[in-house]
């Protein structure tokens, strides 16, 4: 499941994801998110928060995830990944040479420092892991 998360500015999207994320969490709720925010801005940050309720992501997520991603390679302007599940992490750190923009990953218990950080001035892009 996947909920999207208030009080953050209009070029971020915030999301929360728990238990197994599947491809109509992904249709319904992640992409009309993004597709929304990039109308109104060019370049678009993500907050995104797996936490320990987070069980998997279906295949079909994981399709539709991707291809967002390449659908709007140049619209990524930040990415900040919160969880402590150690798989995501390296998936993160193996891909973030090829995702524009900063990405940075951080501790579910520096969730706080996450959401200051995708809202904050970005002035050279992050390329190691926290």
């Amino acid at each position: 499941m996947i909920e999207i998360l208030e009080g953050f500015p209009g070029n971020v999207v915030a999301v929360r994801a728990s238990g197994e994320v599947t491809r109509d969490d992904y249709e319904r709720i992640l992409i009309p998110a993004v597709e929304t925010t990039m109308e109104r801005h060019d370049k678009v940050r993500v907050y995104y928060e797996l936490g320990p309720g987070f069980t998997r992501m279906a295949a079909g997520a994981a399709w539709d995830d991707l291809k967002l991603g390449i659908a709007h390679y140049w619209h990524w302007e930040a990415i900040a990944v919160v969880t402590d599940h150690d798989w995501i992490r390296r998936a993160v750190d193996v891909l973030r040479f090829v995702v524009p923009g900063h990405i940075r990953t951080f501790r579910v218990d520096q969730a706080s420092d996450a959401r200051d950080w995708i809202v904050s001035p970005l002035d050279q892009p992050t390329t190691r892991p926290s």
